[in-house]
């Protein structure tokens, strides 16, 4: 389920053909989701993994190994529908 309202909770996004309806009249690739700072947590095979964007967040530093092959959804933290928006910018 894509859930493109804001009702202050993270969004899980389902993967249809390697895509997340990121808004909702744009979609972006799931290889894009990894370097998203929206990206909390990947599901894949049933268990939620730590987004990799989130490894270079002093709060969170993810070690988890996410299989981009096989994830089914990805939870989003975007409450101001602001879309996709690379981490490497903030490292940078």
């Amino acid at each position: 389920m894509s859930d493109i309202s804001n009702d202050g909770r993270p969004r899980v996004l389902e993967i249809e053909n390697g895509e997340v309806q990121c808004l909702p009249k744009k979609r972006e690739s799931v290889d894009k989701c990894r370097f998203c700072v929206h990206s909390k947590r990947f599901r894949e095979a049933g268990v939620w993994k730590t987004s990799p964007a989130r490894a270079y967040c002093t709060l969170c530093r993810s070690s988890d190994s996410v299989d981009f092959n096989r994830v089914e959804a990805v939870e989003c933290d975007d409450l101001k529908n602001e879309g996709y928006r690379s981490i490497l910018n903030i490292i940078s």
